[in-house]
């Protein structure tokens, strides 16, 4: 894969290989990309977001792949004030599913992770695959 990375003054999309160096590689993508918009790598806002990509990222890889097939990161500065990020993968087969408190070990707090840490959140379908979608502030805590 030859990746190309989208930019615009309020906007990175970037295509990743499916695989947990992709996941790893969006997570540092989000911390580079905040940093550029003025949230340094040490800020809530920053944090937030590396936490939200890393779990969405980590189920796109783990529960949304297609052999051959990538998965997208775009992330949108809003105004006012709202971080919009969004994962696309090729799977629109598997359904997203919050886990019971009872059933969460070691994996399946991804969800709750993003619920908490999000504004809004959400799925929205694709001609191919899935989009899932989170909205945080963009305010230091």
């Amino acid at each position: 894969m030859n990746p190309q990375i989208s930019t615009h003054p309020d906007e990175l999309t970037q295509r990743l290989s499916c695989t947990p160096r992709g996941a790893r590689l969006a997570r540092r993508l989000t911390a580079q990309q905040l940093a550029d918009w003025g949230y340094p790598h040490d800020s809530d806002v920053n944090d937030a977001a590396q936490h939200v990509v890393a779990e969405l990222a980590a189920n796109a890889v783990t529960h949304g792949r297609v052999p051959g097939r990538d998965f997208e990161l775009r992330l949108l500065l809003l105004a006012p004030d709202t971080l919009r990020i969004e994962l696309s993968d090729a799977r629109g087969d598997r359904r997203l599913r919050m886990v019971p408190r009872w059933e969460i070990d070691e994996t399946g707090r991804g969800l709750i992770i993003v619920s908490v840490l999000a504004r809004t959140w959400g799925v929205a379908e694709r001609d191919v695959g899935k989009t899932v979608w989170a909205e945080l502030p963009l305010k230091e805590t």
